[in-house]
């Protein structure tokens, strides 16, 4: 969300990230080989990361999670309609004797426990996690950002996130237009009220526990305005003036 559209630096981090095509396939002699699956990466980005590490034809684990989740071998809440996002587990994962499903399955049970351990069971909690996951990129600005979700819903504004837009267009940017603002997706949280549909990524444990226990504040508005600097306040003019900072500084660059 910034302007009327803020900005997720830490998703643009995330996705610089894999665009280095760090996949994180790590070698501890020829029989010891392991995947590491980083915080905030898209369910995407982790199908095509298992492709790469298992030698597999692109597409076949998203194929292994459609038919896993119609076999109920994934063990997800019902609200998620047989969608793994946000429960694809970031952690590092043996490769040894592997299959893409015993991957996915491996992930999800991770996700479930880490979830029971934090106390959070309600599938919309992890949908706020990956919300402050992807739009902060420190523990203090990702509690900010989880009360500001819960302060819009209360007053029943909508979201406004730039970072449920780059999850419907399937990228990454600092700038998000009017016209992005348009586009017919559910995940269009300037158009719908309400949270997405689903997690957009998998959150950090951070991000879980700011969904979990957001700071009290009144905060409405954030922007981003240069590195390290996440501004957030209830006051809309103020807010307009932070963005104008913003906008110059991308003028700058």
């Amino acid at each position: 969300m910034r302007k009327l559209w803020l900005v997720g630096v830490a998703l643009v981090c995330a996705l610089a990230v894999t665009a280095a095509l760090v996949l994180l396939l790590k070698r501890h002699g020829e029989e010891n080989r392991t995947l590491e699956i980083p915080e905030g990466w898209r369910a995407a980005q982790v199908y095509d990361a298992v492709d790469r590490a298992l030698d597999k034809p692109e597409g076949t684990t998203e194929r292994a999670a459609e038919r896993a989740a119609k076999k109920g071998v994934l063990k997800l809440p019902a609200e998620a309609k047989g969608n793994p996002e946000g429960y694809l587990a970031s952690a590092t994962y043996s490769l040894e004797d592997r299959t893409p499903t015993s991957l996915l399955t491996a992930m999800v049970n991770t996700a479930d426990k880490r979830l029971a351990r934090d106390g959070i069971t309600r599938y919309s909690t992890v949908t706020v996690a990956s919300i402050a996951q992807a739009e902060a990129d420190t523990p203090e600005d990702m509690g900010k950002v989880a009360r500001v979700v819960a302060n819009r819903r209360a007053q029943g504004m909508p979201l406004q996130m730039d970072s449920t837009i780059n999850y419907a267009l399937k990228r990454s940017t600092l700038n998000t237009t009017i016209e992005d603002t348009r586009i017919n997706s559910p995940y269009n949280t300037y158009r719908h009220k309400g949270l997405p549909p689903s997690p957009i990524n998998t959150p950090g444990l951070h991000a879980r526990r700011a969904a979990a226990d957001p700071p009290p504040g009144d905060w409405l508005y954030f922007v981003t305005v240069g590195p390290g600097d996440t501004r957030f306040t209830d006051d809309y003019e103020q807010h307009k003036k932070w963005v104008a900072e913003f906008n110059e500084n991308q003028r700058n660059q």
